[in-house]
């Protein structure tokens, strides 16, 4: 017997140019920020469910951002809550069928 931990591996997670980063943030002072990726469309589902008021997700880390009702701080961004759970994204653009991110 060794010593070493044996973790279940995780399929790898699709790449390239017709699937969206693994980082992606709407807000022009992220570092996460990418215009010509978010002209595309990106479509996010979170726990199973289509969202469309995601500012910011993560799929590697399993989270997304959501605007916390109205409220803002005191620069006027927007406050925002982090979510946990299972995350995927796609571009809308290409329609029924398009590669699908997911961890």
């Amino acid at each position: 017997m060794s010593d070493e931990q044996t973790t279940p591996e995780t399929p790898p997670a699709a790449t390239g140019p017709d699937v969206p980063p693994d980082h992606l943030a709407i807000n022009p002072r992220s570092p996460f920020f990418d215009a010509d990726k978010l002209q595309r469309g990106v479509g996010i589902r979170f726990k199973g469910t289509v969202r469309n008021n995601v500012e910011e997700y993560c799929i590697s880390e399993g989270w997304v951002r959501v605007q916390a009702g109205k409220s803002r701080d005191r620069l006027g961004q927007p406050l925002t809550i982090k979510l946990s759970g299972p995350v995927e994204a796609w571009y809308e653009d290409l329609g029924e069928g398009a590669p699908v991110a997911k961890a």
